[in-house]
């Protein structure tokens, strides 16, 4: 694949965001299902929705890959 054509492979701001939360919430929703909390498990699941619209909602302001306000960094 040509350096010109390289999508940034998810190197954003929105997607690192996404990703954050959603890691998150399975480690958090992981312990609560060991330890049966299960009103604690159902919040994980939403915090995974949350992580997922948060990262679209930055994508359309411009902070996804393809974005105005996305700049990539060299990579060595």
């Amino acid at each position: 694949m040509n350096a010109n054509n390289d999508p940034g492979h998810g190197h954003s701001p929105a997607a690192w965001t996404a990703v954050v939360i959603m890691l998150v919430a399975v480690t958090v929703g992981t312990v609560a299902f060991f330890f049966e909390i299960a009103w604690l498990v159902w919040a994980s699941a939403a915090a995974m929705l949350v992580g997922w619209i948060i990262g679209g909602i930055m994508a359309k302001a411009g902070y996804g890959v393809r974005g105005p306000k996305y700049r990539p960094k060299a990579h060595s």
